[in-house]
């Protein structure tokens, strides 16, 4: 085991080099000319991608989402600015008068704070831009690699970004032994389980800092030392109390926080799927060292842990707040009596809560019959439903071939390998994170229900689910968890005729004569536990737009101008509607060209 110093004196070494780590190397260029060819020649570089699988626009495309995140967080800071002071009050203490506007802006700086990653250059906002419901920004990822490239490039995640909106709606984790099924969580697989926040929302925002494929920080306390030097360090303390950041740290702090997760001078990743896969023994608890590399004394650590739980209760503020989750669209407008929808609204509302099967697990509320030998004739819902039932199901979705994580098999400048297994790699979503293959389970009970839901992942709530900027309208999106669709039409059509076309091929292999994702949907990637309550629904091809249009109600921005929408500087791409397949890609490993495309 290598010991603190050695660690410290690698990193001063590779920083002698300029490549502490390969963001903390190219951090400073790439905020101005985003690694081209020439850097890309640099083995810090990692790039086992064969050619054509990397979108050749990925570097203009960081920088511009980069370039849009930095707009909204100065503006952030200048609403901070312009505050006025709230005052400490009462028992318990309550800031009085803006304290709810203070916590929320809080969490939005630091929601679009780029030294909140390894590299300084990879910020929450990345994944999750505000046109676009707070998930993935950048068209052509969307329609090739779907998952988004983290701070140690280009190490790329497994999954498709889940939309912030509504998510802090989200109860705790739960089994439901009478339903037999898990209700609540966060992430795709439900591994923010809100068991010690109370909030899965606000553990949602613990991982990706120290996840290796996202923000890549070795050591949670590297979010309180780079917030102890933020701009809006006052803010934070005005929150969470005066000497909430005073934390006494280890000169070589900065070099721990500015090398990646998983490197090797941390004696490998705290990564339970990446120790599973290498047969490493991923069911012991690493150790103090392993786990928290930076050495703080027991008070500073518990004040840095404290630290790290109000970050994630800050970013919950500013998601459930109007900022993210608006309740602001037609259907809202609806509800409240001062909008009609249309025809074709309403004929698609009928559909969604009729013959298309929506409804049972994106949920309405509508309303109730509270006599025996009443009808409920409600003509629309009741409260403001969330569109979701906040559990998970397996749709029987294909593998998606063309996700990089697949062919990151290969250890990196810092001897990390993603992913060891490549193709043998199966998305098992709940099942996945029950057996602390993807994030660790805090409760022993529920480890027995992992064959029951292999497979399964959340049920994301239908909100904003049509959302684009206001002046790209064609502006291309994908859906689930793994990015298969690339669009609503293809959504529907999915469910309306998944068992109808159904073929034993893999992704990019279907029948002659057929269309991919028109006429043939490949096999699914978990063949158990599928939800059959969809696949054969009968609709026409008229139903199926009509149900596209009534998700168009639920997008925010209708009642009010939703914040932050306009804030795209992209160019708009055609209309997808049913895409062409992904390029034949083999379903299991094979020799790859490492030569990367030109970008």
């Amino acid at each position: 085991m290598k010991s603190r110093t050695s660690i410290a004196l690698a990193a001063g070494c590779a920083a002698g080099l300029g490549v502490v780590s390969l963001s903390h190397a190219a951090s400073a260029e790439q905020q101005e000319q985003c690694p081209n060819t020439e850097i890309l020649g640099n083995p810090l570089v990692y790039f086992p991608y064969p050619p054509g699988l990397i979108p050749p626009d990925l570097c203009s495309e960081v920088r511009r989402v980069q370039r849009e995140g930095d707009v909204i967080f100065k503006e952030a800071l200048a609403e901070w600015r312009a505050l006025p002071s709230p005052v400490l009050n009462g028992q318990p203490p309550v800031l009085e008068g803006v304290g709810y506007q203070a916590v929320a802006l809080l969490g939005k700086l630091e929601n679009y704070d780029r030294s909140m990653s390894v590299g300084k250059d990879v910020a929450c906002s990345f994944c999750h831009m505000p046109y676009v419901g707070f998930t993935g920004p950048i068209p052509s990822i969307d329609l090739g690699p779907v998952a988004m490239p983290g701070s140690m490039h280009f190490r790329w995640g497994k999954r498709k970004p889940q939309s912030y909106t509504y998510s802090p709606y989200f109860p705790r984790l739960q089994y439901n032994k009478v339903l037999k099924a898990f209700f609540g969580g966060n992430f795709w697989d439900s591994r923010s389980t809100g068991y010690k926040l109370g909030s899965p929302d606000a553990e949602q925002a613990q991982h990706p800092p120290v996840d290796p494929d996202e923000h890549g920080f070795p050591d949670t306390a590297c979010i309180a030392y780079r917030l102890s030097h933020a701009e809006y360090r006052p803010l934070f303390e005005l929150v969470w109390g005066d000497g909430s950041l005073d934390i006494k740290w280890p000169p070589d702090t900065e070099a721990i926080c500015s090398t990646p997760e998983g490197a090797a001078v941390f004696n490998g990743s705290r990564n339970t799927l990446h120790q599973h896969m290498t047969g490493s023994s991923w069911g012991t608890p690493p150790s103090d060292e392993i786990a928290m590399p930076v050495a703080l004394k027991s008070d500073d650590r518990a004040k840095a842990n404290n630290v790290f739980d109000h970050w994630g209760q800050a970013l919950n503020a500013f998601e459930a707040s109007a900022n993210v989750s608006a309740f602001s669209s037609k259907f809202d407008a609806f509800l409240a009596g001062t909008y009609t929808l249309t025809a074709d609204e309403q004929a698609g509302y009928d559909l969604f809560r009729g013959k298309g099967n929506c409804n049972s697990c994106h949920l309405d509320a509508r309303g109730t019959a509270l006599k025996s030998d009443q009808t409920d004739t409600s003509s629309a819902p009741g409260g403001a439903p969330l569109f979701t039932c906040f559990g998970s199901a397996n749709e029987g979705l294909p593998r998606n071939p063309v996700i990089p994580f697949y062919y990151e098999t290969k250890p990196d400048a810092f001897n990390y390998t993603p992913n060891p297994a490549g193709f043998g790699f199966k998305d098992l979503g709940v099942g996945l994170f029950l057996r602390s293959l993807s994030g660790n389970n805090p409760n022993t009970d529920w480890i027995s229900y992992a064959p029951s839901v292999d497979g399964q992942m959340q049920v994301s709530s239908a909100r904003n689910a049509a959302m684009t900027p206001p002046a790209c309208p064609n502006f291309q999106r994908a859906f689930f968890h793994n990015g298969y669709v690339k669009s609503l039409k293809e959504l529907v059509h999915f469910y309306n005729t998944r068992d109808v076309f159904a073929y034993p091929v893999q992704s990019g292999h279907c029948p002659p004569r057929t269309i991919e994702k028109v006429t043939c949907w490949p096999e699914p990637e978990v063949k158990n536990n599928i939800d059959m309550t969809t696949g054969n629904l009968g609709l026409t091809d008229h139903e199926e737009d009509l149900i596209v249009i009534f998700l168009g109600t639920l997008t925010d921005g209708f009642t009010t101008p939703y914040p932050d929408a306009d804030k795209y500087a992209g160019n708009c791409l055609p209309p997808t509607a049913l895409s062409p397949p992904p390029p034949p890609v083999s379903a299991a490993p094979f020799p790859l060209d490492l030569t990367p495309p030109p970008l």
